[in-house]
């Protein structure tokens, strides 16, 4: 799996802590409003056990019935109904051992036994500091309370145990809260949309900056110019990757720059050796022919006018060698100037094959006129050279020998193909072809790729080349049409 990109991490990372916020204030909010909701029903519940108290001591401070625990039943026979109706809530009376004395329920009956408070609550009640229980229990889902506090006479005496049991119904808080995490779900269902955007263009500009950084890295290479970087980031972080970016451009130009001194350097230096090594080959037999006439010179020797002939053309021969590479060299080294007239390509490359004589070269075109402007000596020093090499390729033992040229033109260019079935070029050559010193013939300088290539490169053209080692090479030369 490919590794996702920066700006894609940080726009999931803000999602991700965007969405994680939203989710632990949703939870805060409604861990807070049931807080509220129970804070709220406790809160109910004291208030209404303080006023039923306070009520309570209002009707014992005004009775007429002595405060004791054993006339309860008596003093709260008729007010405990009109205290429940007035306070809206069941009480119960019960004694200080746990037994009912008195209930509003209107279900107890004399006849019937109401059970006794639990021991445990009767304990805890007398046991605690305030004198007071509240009981919680849950039945069928329904949270119910039960309030159990002492009543006392005026004297601070307990009396009895007063329960207050209280049912919450917590419909309408329970609807509250549906509807507050429906508006809370749109707000932030709203908060998300926002923050998607956000988070898109925040991580966008943030990483606009790498972006071009990382473009300007891909496009950097050694063997051109390299523009630097102009933006001002907001970033000390990449200002800083952008100064050295540009401080890397300056090293690499100043390093290209040497580089390519260094290669100059040593292509001239190889030809230099190439060159004094093609001099010295013909230095060679003029000496040894000058020795020779110098050993046998006899001015009554009767053949002495043939033998100075023979001894002349010897010399012209090897001085015409040393010219042809002075020449050669000449001409790598300075291309003549450009004499471009308009001219048609196709009819100058068939004119140019008219010099050689070999029947196997054949010649197409799929048009008879393509017009450019460029130089016809150097187009035809482009035809022969790449021919004559075609023709050198094939070996003279070969039976079938074959060298096709085709002109055709391919959208803006004139592409000119030289094919030939000779024994093609080996694979640890293929790199040196066009390089000034390379040949494979056993003569020759191996200037002639080189020169044609710097005249196509002049023209703004190209030559490429295909090559199967046994079966032939095919050159490939595509001119601009001016």
């Amino acid at each position: 799996m490919s590794m996702l990109s920066l700006r894609i991490r940080i726009f999931l990372s803000m999602i991700v802590l965007i969405l994680i916020t939203s989710i632990l204030l949703a939870t805060i909010s409604v861990i807070q409003f049931q807080n509220e909701t129970k804070k709220y029903y406790q809160e109910r519940l004291d208030r209404k056990e303080d006023a039923v108290k306070e009520h309570i001591n209002y009707v014992l401070s005004n009775s007429t019935y002595p405060l004791t625990e054993r006339n309860l039943p008596y003093i709260f026979k008729d007010k405990i109904h009109e205290l429940s109706d007035i306070h809206n809530i069941e009480i119960n009376i019960y004694s200080l051992q746990g037994k009912l004395l008195r209930s509003s329920k209107a279900s107890f009956s004399v006849d019937k036994i109401a059970p006794p408070i639990p021991k445990y609550i009767v304990k805890l009640v007398q046991s605690s500091i305030e004198k007071r229980y509240v009981d919680i229990k849950n039945i069928d889902g329904v949270k119910n309370r039960s309030s159990y506090s002492e009543i006392k006479d005026d004297k601070f005496k307990p009396l009895g145990i007063l329960n207050l049991p209280y049912v919450e119904d917590d419909s309408f808080y329970q609807e509250e809260i549906q509807d507050f995490l429906v508006r809370l779900s749109q707000v932030y269902f709203f908060m998300l949309i926002v923050a998607f955007a956000l988070a898109y263009f925040l991580s966008s500009y943030i990483t606009k900056s790498l972006k071009t950084i990382s473009d300007k890295i891909n496009e950097t290479s050694l063997d051109q110019k390299n523009e630097k970087i102009v933006i001002e980031a907001n970033s000390r972080e990449i200002n800083s990757l952008i100064k050295a970016y540009n401080a890397m451009v300056d090293k690499l130009e100043e390093s290209a720059s040497m580089l390519a001194q260094s290669e100059r350097e040593q292509a001239w230096r190889e030809m230099a050796k190439q060159v004094a090594h093609e001099i010295k080959n013909p230095l060679t037999p003029m000496r040894l022919t000058v020795q020779s006439f110098e050993r046998k010179f006899n001015p009554e020797d009767p053949d002495l006018k043939q033998k100075l002939n023979d001894y002349t053309k010897t010399l012209i021969q090897q001085i015409d060698t040393m010219s042809s590479v002075a020449s050669a060299f000449s001409n790598f080294a300075s291309m003549p100037a450009q004499q471009n007239e308009t001219l048609n390509v196709v009819e100058v490359v068939e004119f140019s094959l008219d010099i050689f004589n070999e029947e196997y070269i054949l010649f197409e075109s799929d048009e008879k006129e393509i017009i450019t402007i460029m130089d016809r000596t150097q187009l035809i020093r482009i035809i022969t050279n790449l021919v004559k090499n075609a023709i050198q390729a094939i070996p003279e033992e070969q039976e079938l020998k074959s060298i096709l040229v085709v002109v055709k033109r391919v959208e803006n260019y004139v592409t000119i193909i030289v094919k030939d079935n000779g024994i093609g070029i080996e694979q640890e050559y293929i790199e040196h072809v066009f390089e000034p010193k390379f040949t494979t013939k056993t003569s020759g300088m191996g200037l002639g790729l080189g020169i044609i290539k710097n005249i196509i490169e002049n023209y703004k053209g190209t030559i490429t080349f295909e090559t199967e080692y046994g079966k032939g090479t095919t050159f490939i030369v595509s001119l601009p049409i001016i």
